[in-house]
């Protein structure tokens, strides 16, 4: 049994782990897989504002397992099921929690994989009222990207597109191409991804896009779009969304630039009579969204996965995502 910590920035570190005992209203789970992420990598780099990791710490915020065992006040019928689970350790009495917003919840951060223990091992123990139960087949592969799905699914919630309009998504990594599997759904007329390179074309194709156009073609798209998401999370991603979006449009961003932006320009977006939405985290009704999507056989967060390696070689998986190549998008790591 291994456990990976991560002592400090580029200090990780293997040790053998025992399963834990629940306590109450606890579950403890058999991790299937553990994704990694952009987060993931900014807490081994050091760049992860410090309210938002907690070193030495267990990552692991993207997972799927199945439920070893559980604590007093938890229904003995979980044991057995496959599952994934809510990051946010929140308070549950705060006004944020009880208006369903548990990502705002004015309570100190505590979060899975980031200042809780993660999924970067082969158990995991948590709250069971966290955790979302799949059917009997679900697929825990492709069950391991319904983390960041839960987060796509809170800016689809939020751009509430209806059949007919036209929609874009900025940026064609994990964050957009689950954004675009989604929006599918909602059948919009047109619905375009904008990414740096065309070489995901056809995989943006098959989550369901119309259109893969680069960043300079886009601009000749400007105010086209009743609906704009943007993921990218990349220098001049958010300005690029606003402009895409026709007056009286809605945006949606979703993406954590690091280091210098472009300002958006309070007067243009005045006179656009833009609606923009942000997003942080996943509250439970968007875990809920994305979860009954995959249920469903909507959302296949698993046609996503590049690669695949074992929890004893975190450092080569990191080493890989270091390369950021196009054919490199979502490294899952098992036990």
């Amino acid at each position: 049994m291994s456990t990976v910590w991560l002592d400090a920035p580029g200090a990780l570190r293997m040790v053998d782990s025992q399963p834990p005992e629940p306590m109450a209203g606890e579950a403890v789970v058999r991790v299937g897989y553990a994704g990694i992420c952009g987060s993931d990598r900014e807490m081994f780099a050091g760049t992860r504002p410090a309210p938002y990791v907690r070193y030495p710490v267990v990552p692991g915020h993207e997972w799927s397992g199945t439920v070893a065992a559980v604590g007093a006040g938890v229904d003995a019928d979980l044991v057995g099921r496959k599952v994934v689970g809510e990051g946010f350790r929140n308070c549950q009495v705060c006004a944020a929690c009880r208006r369903g917003d548990a990502n705002l919840c004015a309570a100190p951060y505590a979060e899975t994989g980031f200042t809780e223990p993660g999924a970067w091992s082969d158990w995991l123990r948590l709250p069971a009222r966290l955790l979302h139960a799949l059917p009997a087949d679900a697929d825990l592969r492709a069950a391991a990207g319904l983390e960041p799905a839960a987060c796509v699914a809170a800016a689809c919630l939020a751009a509430a597109v209806v059949p007919g309009e036209r929609v874009a998504v900025v940026g064609g990594g994990m964050l957009g191409l689950l954004a675009v599997q989604l929006l599918r759904a909602a059948g919009p007329a047109e619905l375009v991804v904008v990414h740096p390179t065309t070489q995901r074309a056809a995989l943006a194709a098959a989550c369901g896009a119309d259109d893969l156009v680069t960043v300079d073609a886009a601009t000749r798209l400007t105010g086209r779009f009743d609906a704009v998401l943007e993921t990218a999370g990349a220098a001049g991603a958010a300005h690029q969304a606003v402009t895409l979006t026709r007056r009286g449009g809605r945006t949606v961003l979703a993406g954590l630039p690091s280091g210098a932006d472009t300002p958006l320009v309070p007067a243009e977006l005045v006179t656009a009579k833009a609606t923009i939405h942000t997003v942080f985290g996943a509250p439970p009704r968007a875990w809920t969204h994305a979860v009954a999507a995959f249920t469903a056989g909507i959302l296949d967060p698993g046609r996503l996965v590049t690669h695949e390696l074992a929890l004893t070689d975190v450092a080569d998986a990191f080493g890989l995502l270091a390369e950021r190549r196009d054919d490199v998008l979502k490294v899952l790591l098992h036990p």
